[in-house]
């Protein structure tokens, strides 16, 4: 069974393209106008090994709030409609990621309860254009429609960029941990019989 899901999500905002394959091998084109988030979201595909094709087009202009927000939209949508039933994973996924002097632990649930506790500090400093509070609520957007239970925290790091590439490579691994196939799963990974 292929692992599959895309969507095109437009508004008056944006205008999002987006595929993702969960049994990829990282590969991903990505444009949303935003250097640093599509780097970011490059890391992502990469080490949570899920292809990835995603143009979004914004209104840039304004701010970059409503491109990121509807991409975490997107992207928790096309996540869990790729996941389908559920049958077979892991289910959880953790990881503590060092980044040089940067630390970040994330942990997350495949529950279809979402919740989002997020805990980073990076001291309010900008990456060229992008201001970094807009990825708490790419990640609130994204665990929200994904129906995943999230918990970010950053754990040491002076060097903003550092920060935040452990946050997504963090959240990466934990991702593909948790969407892992186990051998052992005969169904779905819950008492209750469903996710």
């Amino acid at each position: 069974m292929k692992r599959t899901a895309s969507m095109k999500r437009h508004t008056k905002e944006t205008q999002i393209d987006l595929s993702v394959n969960l049994d990829g091998t990282g590969k991903a084109t990505v444009s949303t106008g935003i250097e640093f988030f599509d780097h970011m979201l490059e890391l992502f595909a990469k080490h949570a090994k899920v292809d990835l094709t995603l143009r979004a087009r914004g209104d840039l202009k304004v701010d970059y709030h409503h491109t990121v927000e509807d991409t975490g939209i997107a992207l928790g949508t096309v996540l869990k409609e790729a996941l389908g039933s559920k049958a077979g994973i892991r289910r959880y996924g953790f990881c503590l990621l060092p980044m040089d002097e940067a630390l970040a632990q994330v942990a997350l649930d495949l529950s279809g309860r979402p919740y989002l506790k997020y805990d980073v500090e990076y001291g309010r400093k900008k990456i060229v254009d992008f201001d970094p509070q807009l990825v708490e609520e790419f990640f609130y957007a994204l665990a929200v429609n994904g129906g995943i239970t999230l918990h970010i925290s950053s754990l040491a790091g002076k060097n903003v960029h550092h920060i935040f590439e452990a946050v997504f490579k963090g959240f990466a691994k934990s991702f593909e941990m948790a969407v892992a196939i186990d051998a052992r799963e005969k169904g779905i990974p819950s008492t209750k019989g469903v996710l």
